[in-house]
């Protein structure tokens, strides 16, 4: 295969067989190289796309070395697109979500900057951009420009899966933070406090517009933003009569056009209400009414020509204003109603907060401020330097250490890892039963008890552990092997999977794929145990289980019952019963891959679940051992379509995560199990060993190197040391539960890759003595 990134880091390890290149040692933190930035942007005219289009611009201005792909929303189709926008994400297309978040997986982005406000994104509450989100690979970053307190059920729905996916959560105001703690249950550490961003201006005392707009020296009073009833400007009109009682002169002005969904819905019926409204009251020629959308710099004009800025919200859930901010940045004195971002804004009189819906008060505190100019100079003063705090330069600086703090340090491995990996793991999740399936943390967890597939891969991994003894073997693998023929129902024929701690089996029969599994084991035992005793029950165990295994339709446990069934005829060349299983298993993948394989979809299935090279190495061994070439070839082209769907651009391994499981003709990348690394490693292994193709040892290599941190999250998730795995990589981290699948899955991908893929690596078990068992 060749990777898209070939001068990754990544790609580099993988181009050795040997050696993870050192991480210099001056690189004591990762930096970021490229974010997708996904929001409203320009030309869209509403404040999501001012606040992304100011992100992209100062970031890149303070931070060139970043590479930022705008990934725009556009309500409507035929929007015209920025220069500065990659893809376009048409809002009520959950398809166009979807290819968003391939073109982001495929361009190595570091990590993803989403701009999240309900009403931008299709669907109830705006739930199609989880389509987007739960597909990418990279670290998420969400500002979360609203933080509702009492959400309905299908905003809750939303912000349950942000919160649960985001790597780091941004809001802009300390209500927000604590809501998200509180409400949502938001880890602390995760959510950080950001400031929306202000422009960097030196204090205007008094605006030159204001002779270029004939205004003089006249008081004047503005509100900024896109007209709406969520403004309050009935309020503030209903003030206008008392301010112009006692200043003839005031003039109010109302800077915006009116919002556009509100235009789609009723035209101008709002503006002439509120037109009407004023005549009504008598102060109609006190209001200017300035219709525009304005861009940037002639936003700042406007705010500057203003005295004192008029906030009227009668949301007092409101948890981030732009116009509020800018208004404090500029040294405006502002009179507002105290909702979240201007009780947190304005705090220790910085400005001036009047009760919601309050005409009255509106009134009384500019004529307060219009009569003492020192009193409001004071105040726009400390208005001022309070907007140094939320300049764009540190709340980009902020924003880009956040992000740095998201993305995946390579690993510092010096070379790959080749020692075997301490047992100690693996017998600390064991009693006399057998082993116990789950982990809380590195200790077992006995709540949830046995399961027949665990104790099936403990009973493999003895015969592949060197013991100094046929009887230290046995004492750990007799364990293993009783439980399993303790699961036998005799009455169905089929093997039961799970056991609680107090020895009680709780099913009747197990899946098909646990029942495969067993069969799997027992072939395994038979061809490879030290023990000639227990490899001769384990050939008996085999033929009673593997009656049955013609009569299943699993793809799953139809390959791991033929890959019992091969490594039994490894040992028995002779054995029909396994050579039955073997064929006939072949043919039907053969005939499903025929049934479901398309262009582009070379599979046996519509979906990607686990263990998904199981099926290929089952194809790949069947034809080697019963001598089919085509299905030697068709193994190795499914693997190579599965391999090339599980290399990241950056050339990592990247599992099929189970976030996904059973999605249609697509594949999701968390969460991330140790069980697919293992098994991507023995049908590499298998490739390998039929097409001496050096491509498998490096795709093996990957998923080998996946464990300690070669990963989309940089981390490890297995130790040497210990013997320990955890139990998967999710898109916040490593799931630190070390559970039995998960240590057994790293203990049998270090001895696959001891046999079958490190160059002179293979080496013989031990003990093997089985000339009398050959008839």
């Amino acid at each position: 295969m060749k990777y898209d990134a070939e001068d990754s880091f990544f790609a580099r390890l993988l181009d050795d067989d040997h050696a993870i290149a050192e991480t210099p040692a001056s690189w004591t933190h990762p930096r970021t190289r490229r974010i997708a930035l996904i929001g409203c942007f320009r030309p869209r005219r509403c404040g999501i796309a001012t606040y992304t289009a100011d992100v992209h611009d100062h970031l890149r201005r303070e931070h060139p070395e970043i590479g930022i792909d705008v990934y725009a929303m556009r309500a409507d189709p035929e929007q015209p697109d920025d220069a500065d926008v990659v893809a376009a994400i048409d809002a009520d297309d959950p398809e166009s979500y979807a290819a968003a978040a391939a073109a982001i997986n495929r361009s190595g982005a570091d990590a993803v900057w989403l701009q999240h406000e309900f009403g931008i994104f299709g669907g109830r509450a705006g739930a199609m951009v989880l389509e987007l989100v739960e597909r990418l690979a990279a670290p998420l970053v969400v500002t979360l420009h609203t933080v509702l307190a009492a959400p309905d059920a299908d905003q809750r729905r939303v912000m349950d899966a942000l919160v649960a996916r985001g790597s780091r959560l941004m809001v802009m105001s300390e209500h927000g933070r604590q809501t998200l703690i509180d409400v949502y249950g938001a880890p602390p550490g995760k959510v950080a406090l950001i400031e929306h961003g202000t422009p960097v201006r030196p204090f205007s005392a008094r605006s030159p517009l204001r002779d270029r707009l004939g205004i003089g020296d006249r008081p004047i009073l503005s509100t900024f933003g896109l007209l709406g009833p969520g403004k309050g400007l009935e309020t503030a009109i209903r003030a206008l009569p008392a301010i112009a009682e006692r200043h003839p002169d005031i003039l109010y002005r109302i800077v915006g056009a009116t919002h556009p969904n509100l235009i789609a819905a009723e035209g101008e019926a709002y503006r002439e209400s509120l037109e009407h409204l004023a005549a009504t009251l008598g102060v109609g020629d006190h209001i200017a009414w300035d219709n525009r959308f304005l861009d940037a710099e002639d936003l700042l004009d406007q705010i500057e020509l203003c005295d004192i800025y008029l906030a009227p919200y009668p949301n007092l859930a409101q948890v981030t204003s732009g116009t509020l901010s800018y208004a404090v940045a500029l040294g405006r004195a502002v009179v507002s109603t105290p909702f979240i971002h201007a009780r947190e804004l304005l705090a220790n009189d910085v400005g001036v907060l009047v009760a919601q819906g309050d005409s009255t008060a509106i009134a009384d505190a500019v004529l307060a401020l219009l009569a003492s100019p020192e009193e409001r100079h004071a105040l726009q003063m400390r208005a001022y330097e309070r907007g140094r705090r939320t300049a764009w330069p540190q709340i980009v600086r902020q924003s880009a250490a956040l992000l740095d703090q998201v993305i995946a340090m390579p690993p510092r491995l010096l070379s790959t890892p080749r020692t075997a990996p301490s047992l100690s793991g693996v017998w600390s999740m064991c009693d006399d039963v057998g082993i116990l399936q789950h982990g809380h943390g590195p200790v077992a967890d006995r709540d949830h008890g046995y399961c027949i597939d665990d104790n099936a891969r403990a009973l493999m991994l003895a015969d592949r552990v060197r013991f100094d003894t046929v009887q230290a073997y046995e004492e750990r693998a007799f364990r293993f092997a009783s439980f399993i023929q303790h699961g036998w129902n005799p009455e169905l024929r089929a093997f039961r999977n799970f056991m609680g701690y107090d020895r009680r089996w709780l099913e009747d029969r197990g899946s098909a794929d646990s029942n495969g599994r067993a069969i799997w084991a027992l072939g395994h035992c038979a061809a490879h145990s030290p023990s000639n005793d227990l490899a001769r029950w384990a050939r008996e165990w085999f033929d009673r289980a593997a009656q049955s295994a013609a009569s299943v339709e699993s793809p799953r446990a139809v390959a791991f019952a033929m890959l019992g069934a091969d490594e039994l005829l490894a040992r028995f060349p002779s054995d029909a019963l396994a050579g039955e299983i073997l064929g006939c298993g072949a043919a039907f993948l053969e005939q499903l891959r025929s049934r479901w394989g398309t262009e582009g979809w070379n599979w046996f299935e519509p979906t990607l679940t686990y263990d998904n090279a199981r099926l290929c190495e089952a194809l790949l061994r069947a034809g080697r051992t019963l001598g089919v070439a085509a299905w030697q070839q068709a193994g190795l082209a499914t693997l190579a379509w599965l391999c090339d769907r599980q290399t990241a651009t950056a050339g990592h391994f990247r599992p099929v995560g189970s976030d996904g499981f059973g999605r249609l003709y697509q594949a999701l990348p968390f969460d991330q199990q140790p069980l697919e690394a293992w098994a991507s490693i023995e049908a590499c292994g298998a490739a390998l060993a039929i097409s001496r193709d050096t491509r498998w040892r490096r795709h093996a290599d990957a998923a080998w190197r996946w464990f300690f941190g070669a990963n989309d999250r940089g981390e490890a998730l297995a130790s040497i040391e210990t013997g320990r795995c955890c139990d998967g990589l999710t898109p916040r981290g490593v799931n630190t539960n070390a559970g039995a699948e998960s240590t057994l899955a790293f203990h049998l991908a270090y001895h696959a890759m001891d046999a079958l893929v490190w160059p002179g690596g293979a080496r013989k078990d031990a003990g093997f003595t089985h000339a009398d068992m050959q008839t």
